[in-house]
């Protein structure tokens, strides 16, 4: 009997026991047994720190790209100059030779300058056209082998102002009628047919004299709001 009796009250605290720790893991508040981890047993990761300042870190604007080397933009937008090309009739051609030219007896180099004559600002780009004009007479023209030289950009010519191109020629050598040091023979012009791309050929004569050349080859500027020597 007293065993027995021992057993009894052991059997109760063991029942008491597991009572308290059911309520204790039901109340609010309780921490629920295997706390720490999910319930599929796996441990539970720490939540991620917060910033010391309770902010979140703003994000980063984006930039447009920038040349490795320079660091500026790759790509900038080219500014217009807020006027059209310049028409056939809005420029007015005339011609002279140059103060810089190769030796010899021939034109050597003449400057051709484009005013403006429309009253109001136009633009002129590139490089001109060239071919002599066969007895003054721009449908009888004679292509010239043009190479340019010197970049070209565009050019805003104000009402009444200028532009220019200097033309330098294969120069013709000796006296009277002279002679070319290839062997060709000497080619004179009375005009000049000269076109200005997208503005049209523009028939010009020298103020003082004929264009007199060797081997039909002239060497063209770009135009330019610079009076070229």
């Amino acid at each position: 009997m007293y065993g027995i009796g021992i057993r009894r009250v052991a059997t109760a605290m063991v029942t008491a026991s597991a009572a308290t720790l059911l309520m204790t893991a039901c109340q609010p508040g309780g921490s629920p047994a295997g706390a720490g981890s999910s319930p599929s047993g796996a441990p539970v990761k720490p939540a991620a720190s917060t910033s010391t300042s309770g902010s979140a870190s703003p994000s980063t604007p984006s930039t447009p790209a920038t040349s490795a080397t320079s660091g500026t933009p790759t790509h900038t937008a080219t500014p217009s100059t807020g006027a059209k090309a310049c028409g056939l009739s809005d420029l007015k051609a005339s011609m002279y030779q140059a103060a810089v030219r190769p030796d010899g007896t021939g034109t050597g180099a003449a400057i051709v300058e484009f005013t403006n004559v429309s009253g109001k600002a136009c633009t002129v780009q590139g490089y001109p056209t060239v071919a002599g004009a066969g007895n003054g007479s721009p449908e009888k023209n004679r292509p010239l082998k043009v190479t340019t030289t010197g970049g070209a950009s565009t050019v805003k010519v104000a009402a009444g102002g200028k532009a220019w191109t200097k033309l330098t020629f294969v120069q013709v050598q000796g006296e009277a009628d002279g002679y070319c040091k290839s062997g060709a023979t000497p080619a004179s012009y009375p005009t000049l047919v000269v076109g200005v791309p997208g503005s049209g050929a523009h028939q010009v004569a020298l103020t003082d004299g004929v264009i007199a050349e060797c081997d039909d080859k002239v060497t063209v500027t770009a135009l330019s709001a610079a009076k070229p020597s």
